[in-house]
């Protein structure tokens, strides 16, 4: 890959130059995938998005709200938000940052026919 390299300490100091101050910003993208590192401060504004995402998370913990079902999490966990979906993060430590992938058409993409199947069974 060229470019900047993906890491969080590059894409903090992204963050940190983000001329509007937003609690995001997108380091990479290709295709249907952006990938973004979030840190919102205080609290978590965000609204439900036109695709799926994928957040892992780089540092910190809290609560994620999804669809009305809330969960903890920690570092490294990974969290799925399907498009259009309400979600958040609550009672989130100052630390808390997470890398989030957009991917797909907007509205999601289908679900599996059969979902207990994995593309790397043969």
């Amino acid at each position: 890959m060229n470019g900047p390299a993906l890491t969080p300490t590059a894409a903090l100091a992204a963050l940190a130059n983000e001329p509007k101050g937003l609690p995001f910003v997108t380091v990479f993208s290709h295709g249907s995938l952006d990938i973004e590192i979030y840190r919102p401060v205080g609290v978590d504004q965000q609204t439900a998005h036109a695709r799926d995402e994928i957040y892992v998370v780089i540092a910190g913990g809290g609560e994620f709200v999804c669809a009305g079902q809330r969960q903890t999490f920690e570092a490294g966990e990974v969290l799925f938000a399907p498009a259009g979906v309400p979600h958040r993060f609550e009672n989130f430590s100052d630390d808390f940052c997470t890398w989030v992938f957009f991917y797909g058409p907007d509205g999601g993409e289908a679900k599996r026919a059969t979902p207990d199947q994995d593309d790397h069974t043969p």
